[in-house]
């Protein structure tokens, strides 16, 4: 099983830039999504989940301004990101709890992508 995220880049202070993530590989079912971030000080900070059935959660930081979405016979998560701040720059890397083929179940992590919101 592989995730991969596409869509960083530079971006100006409120602007917008919608990230996506794809699983690939031997995958039966997918069941929650999620984006994570680490920015320069290298804390990881939880940004949004979403279950297969379409609930979503937002932390308090990107509420109202990031968006959380999926497209399940795509096997693709998005990440839609408004009026982005400084403090919005980070590697983004997203996170799928995926069940496999013999019914096993582990949560995988894509490599990131860097996202840097310049003034």
């Amino acid at each position: 099983v592989q995730l991969q995220a596409f869509g960083g880049g530079l971006v100006q202070v409120g602007g917008s830039l919608r990230l996506s993530c794809t699983a690939s590989g031997n995958i039966a079912s997918i069941d929650d999504m999620a984006w994570e971030r680490q920015g320069p000080d290298n804390k990881r900070e939880l940004l949004a989940t979403i279950t297969s059935g379409g609930e979503t959660d937002y932390a308090d930081s990107v509420k109202g301004r990031f968006t959380i979405s999926r497209d399940n016979a795509k096997n693709t998560m998005y990440l839609q990101m408004n009026n982005v701040k400084p403090e919005d720059t980070a590697v983004y890397y997203c996170k799928a709890d995926i069940v496999n083929h013999l019914s096993v179940g582990m949560y995988y992590w894509g490599e990131g992508t860097q996202v840097t919101v310049s003034s």
